[in-house]
């Protein structure tokens, strides 16, 4: 078994502190999928973000593609018409 799968009787314990009882048919596929998710997660841990700013400091503005002939017309907040790279 993997270091970073969890046995269903894990999955059990956790489920019920969580106050999410789980039938005895369901500990296994809850399992299953929370180790799934850990293994994504662990993925996503190892990614090297570099310079990438955070989400919240994206601004929705107009944008041109950069190498590409191809925009889009999309209507703006307010009405107006911005360039949209697509």
């Amino acid at each position: 078994m993997n270091a970073d799968q969890i046995t269903p009787q894990e999955a059990a314990r956790g489920a019920l502190r969580a106050g999410l009882p789980l039938a005895g048919d369901r500990h296994e596929v809850v399992a299953s999928t929370a180790g799934h998710v850990h293994s994504v997660i662990a993925l996503l841990r190892e990614l090297d973000f570099g310079e990438t700013p955070p989400a919240m400091s994206y601004s929705a503005g107009p944008v041109h593609a950069t190498g590409s002939d191809f925009t889009a017309e999309v209507s703006g907040t307010e009405g107006e018409d911005v360039d949209a790279a697509v």
